[in-house]
């Protein structure tokens, strides 16, 4: 077999395959035993049927379109490993000769994924949150202890922010009593805005005995007038922040170890946070220097895998589509609209990625693979035997050593950019380090519902999650 290839406009490549007539003699043979198989003739046992025969009864024609038919997919398969390229759709495929005799020869033209450009990732610059926590926000969190062991103290004033007060409500529709709305010696902390709208703003200023009347236009079940009575106030007296409080209040025995526990805390969430923005980040910035058009196949396919995601997560959660656009306000367009906009990103990113990992040679092992499709095994309790034979008879194989080459190549961008603070000034990588001296966990840095490198190649492939047969489990 020889093949050719000639790049055309649109990511699209021209391959130009001609297959001899010895090699189609192959084709045919395989074809002849095949059909041998599958073709009923009274008198002959299956697989039994001559040669002759079975080219009698079917006919010369009939032979040569099962042969293409059958054989065609494999020398297009050929051509394309031996072009090396990269297909993202199906081909369009035209046969030019050889259709009942002779060499064959077809051509076929398939879109290919696209190589872009993102020149200038060298200089790339990503602002990270501070790591460090402020004593400010030290300041705060031990105040939100301390407010936790508060006295209320009677006062004969006005009510203010902070204030804890005592009300009933009296709550009419239309003139008629709500009972479901009213409620008699409610304790409510003025601030918090957990009445309805409105309710904090009338109490500001109001004493014990004063009544105020607030219209509640959400209110469940439709609009309301509400009537709130205040019975009595209460200012909140914090503990003083000293030692024997934090001996009382936590483990500790003074103050100032207190605060550095709760500083150390503060600072681990930051580091993860700011981690978890840098990655965000690096991918980001990187997206941005990809100038080229993306094609429509790509978009549409990651379209079809966010929306399939989607309406597993709310399954996952019993919610309907149906119910999800109610409770959110939404239209289905508007949501498709949402998730085409993410497609169109992720798609950015994905070939932003891949460009990088080819630039810096970024390469993946067999072993990593390997690796990664024993956790995943590991983690949906399957045999890794049985994962990776449907890895490697789907699409997922190769989608897997995409993602662990693309998970490889934001490991570089982080490790490379020049991270800054929120003023702009370079930031010291070691912020971003654990106290012991150990990197932070990149991957563990937010909570998020993002699949790893399987769950990813899983999303994208087909792959069984049944329960293996006996002879599976044995094999494992």
């Amino acid at each position: 077999m020889r093949s050719s290839s000639e790049v055309l406009e649109g990511n699209k490549v021209k391959l130009s395959v001609e297959v001899d007539e010895e090699e189609l003699e192959d084709a045919l043979t395989e074809t002849v035993k095949r059909l041998q198989r599958e073709v009923r003739v009274p008198g002959f046992r299956p697989g039994k049927v001559p040669r002759r025969l079975l080219e009698v009864r079917l006919g010369p024609k009939v032979i040569r379109e099962e042969v293409i038919r059958h054989s065609l997919p494999e020398y297009y398969a050929q051509a394309v490993e031996d072009a090396a390229l990269d297909t993202i759709a199906a081909p369009e495929i035209d046969i030019t000769s050889g259709e009942e005799d002779g060499p064959l020869a077809f051509s076929a033209v398939v879109e290919v994924r696209p190589k872009v450009s993102v020149a200038g990732y060298e200089g790339l610059q990503v602002t990270v949150p501070s790591p460090v926590a402020s004593e400010e926000e030290v300041d705060r969190r031990i105040d939100r202890l301390r407010d936790q062991f508060a006295q209320l103290n009677d006062v004969d004033r006005e009510a203010r922010e902070g204030d804890v007060v005592t009300i009933d409500v009296s709550a009419t529709r239309d003139g008629e009593p709500v009972e479901d709305l009213s409620t008699t010696d409610f304790v409510y902390e003025l601030g918090s805005a957990m009445v309805a709208p409105g309710v904090d703003e009338k109490l500001a200023g109001a004493k014990a005995g004063d009544i105020v009347e607030v219209e509640a236009p959400d209110a469940p079940g439709g609009p309301a007038m509400l009537k709130v009575l205040v019975k009595g106030v209460r200012e909140k007296v914090l503990p003083e922040a000293d030692d024997d409080w934090a001996s009382e209040a936590s483990e500790f025995d003074t103050l100032e170890e207190l605060r550095a526990d709760v500083r150390q805390q503060l600072g681990t969430v930051h580091r993860l946070q700011a981690t978890y923005a840098l990655r965000e980040g690096v991918v980001a910035e990187l997206s941005k220097l990809v100038d080229e058009e993306i094609p429509e196949t790509l978009v549409a396919e990651e379209l079809e895998r966010l929306q399939s995601n989607f309406v597993s997560r709310l399954s996952e959660r019993k919610i309907t589509l149906e119910q999800y656009l109610e409770a959110t306000g939404q239209e289905v367009d508007g949501l498709v609209a949402e998730l085409r906009g993410q497609a169109v990103e992720q798609v950015r990113a994905d070939l932003a990625l891949r460009a990088l990992a080819e630039a810096e040679g970024i390469e993946v092992s067999d072993e990593e693979v390997a690796a990664e499709i024993t956790a995943y095994a590991e983690s949906i309790g399957r045999p890794v035997a049985t994962v990776a034979r449907q890895f490697a008879e789907t699409a997922g194989l190769e989608r897997l050593r995409s993602e662990i080459r693309n998970s490889k190549a934001v490991t570089w961008l982080v490790e490379h950019v020049e991270v800054l603070d929120e003023q702009g000034n370079p930031m010291d990588r070691a912020l971003l380090l654990e106290q012991e001296g150990a990197p932070a966990e990149a991957g563990a840095a937010e909570p998020t519902d993002e699949a790893g490198p399987a769950q990813e190649a899983i999303a994208g492939a087909t792959v069984e999650r049944g329960e293996p047969d006996e002879t599976e489990e044995e094999q494992a």
